[in-house]
């Protein structure tokens, strides 16, 4: 299959080891080669047919779950459970949808969670010939994308005591240089990095606040040649220093009341937008501080995106919804430039100028981003979509865009577009 070249920023950061060894057009792990729900991919369809774009093929009995899933050349890896004894990473052909393998990473987490809705939840990382998978339970498994076969396996809880939300873990493993990163919670290691190769600590951040791990995925900020792991914990925004695990900052204010920080946090530059359900979202600014680095607060509201579905950038602006709407805000001040229903609560990436909406409803919307106001370009419903087994159950998985195809989950269902320009 055919790949296009790096442009030379994501380049110049995939020399860094900021990113996975992956060809630009795949999308190897959670919101894209950049962790921020867009793909330099171009060449896609700038609007959509009224029944939508044509459906290449569809999968069915594909597991439980609401993981998106990853692409990488010609395979399509997810995770996906059967019952509550039985989660596991399953690698598909993006040719038919047809199973490659199948390896069991252990059972699902907090089967008694209120609201009940256990399953699988995260997504995997693939670097090179490896993919690194979080189950529920906690279960970090390092597989060969080829076999399947574990190269080296741990648990966040019995190996390093964490402590999960009442939703348990549902946090994407992030691969930076020569380390895996990810937030077991609790006392011991409420964030860790372990070698990617063989999983022996690198080091283990315990701190002081022992904040049980969120359902966000940690990304990498570089400013001013500091590098460091950026984290939403269920008490707030943290700022880690890459090499060391030290913790550099803390940011309070973004604590869901639903005791659900479940968006991961954006960053553009030196900007970070964070968001927590039913308190607010806002963005700080990453600053030099006292021979390290600390933050400012641009600003925080309560009516800004919270979404479960995230928030993607597009030039200077910010596109996100709420429980109701979909919105467009200044970046750097926080201003409301635009709301508009759409689809309803969705979760988003951007490609090729155009923003993919993948709305709880189950719908899917292609909408083109400005500033002076909503316009879409297109809106369908993937056929045969699952029955709901919880009258509060949604259409939860993040879409993604992977050489000219939309790939679509809702539980147990997978669908794949085909949304390349003719």
């Amino acid at each position: 299959m055919k790949t296009q070249p790096l442009p030379g920023a994501l380049l110049a950061l995939a020399a860094a080891g900021l990113l996975p060894t992956t060809p630009a057009a795949d999308w190897p792990q959670w919101r894209g080669p950049l962790r921020n729900g867009t793909t330099p991919e171009t060449g896609l369809l700038q609007a959509w047919p009224a029944d939508g774009p044509p459906l290449v093929w569809q999968r069915t009995n594909l597991g439980s779950g609401y993981a998106a899933p990853v692409v990488v050349g010609d395979r399509l890896y997810v995770l996906a459970n059967e019952g509550l004894e039985n989660e596991f990473a399953r690698a598909l052909a993006t040719a038919d949808g047809q199973t490659l393998w199948t390896t069991r990473l252990g059972r699902v987490g907090r089967p008694d969670q209120r609201p009940n809705f256990p399953a699988a939840r995260s997504t995997p990382t693939v670097d090179g010939e490896l993919l690194y998978a979080l189950g529920s339970d906690g279960d970090l498994a390092c597989l060969e994308t080829a076999t399947g076969r574990v190269r080296w396996r741990k648990n966040l809880q019995t190996d390093f005591g964490g402590k999960p939300g009442e939703w348990a873990y549902a946090e994407s493993p992030l691969v930076d240089g020569d380390a895996v990163i990810c937030t077991p919670g609790g006392a011991e290691a409420t964030v860790l990095a372990l070698n990617k190769k063989t999983g022996e600590v690198l080091w283990k951040a315990a701190l002081p606040e022992a904040d049980e791990a969120a359902y966000a995925s940690a990304i990498v900020v570089e400013t001013g040649g500091v590098r460091q792991v950026v984290q939403l914990l269920q008490k707030g925004l943290v700022a880690l220093d890459r090499p060391t695990g030290r913790l550099r900052w803390r940011y309070p204010k973004p604590v869901s009341r639903f005791n659900a920080n479940i968006p991961s946090p954006l960053a553009s530059a030196d900007l970070i937008y964070v968001a927590s359900a039913g308190t607010g979202g806002g963005a700080v600014r990453v600053r030099p501080a006292n021979g390290g680095t600390g933050f400012e607060e641009l600003y925080f509201e309560s009516k800004l995106p919270t979404a479960i579905g995230g928030a993607v950038a597009a030039g200077e602006h910010l596109y996100g919804t709420t429980a109701q709407v979909l919105m467009c805000v200044e970046r750097a001040t926080g201003k409301v430039l635009w709301e508009e229903r759409a689809i309803g609560p969705a979760s988003l990436c951007y490609a090729d100028g155009r923003l993919y909406l993948h709305g709880e409803n189950g719908e899917v919307a292609l909408v083109e981003p400005s500033p002076e106001g909503y316009r879409e370009r297109g809106r369908f419903s993937p056929p045969g979509r699952p029955k709901r087994s919880h009258p509060m159950e949604k259409s939860w998985a993040y879409p993604i865009v992977a050489h000219g195809r939309l790939y679509l989950r809702d539980h147990d269902v997978l669908w794949c577009y085909d949304v390349k320009a003719k």
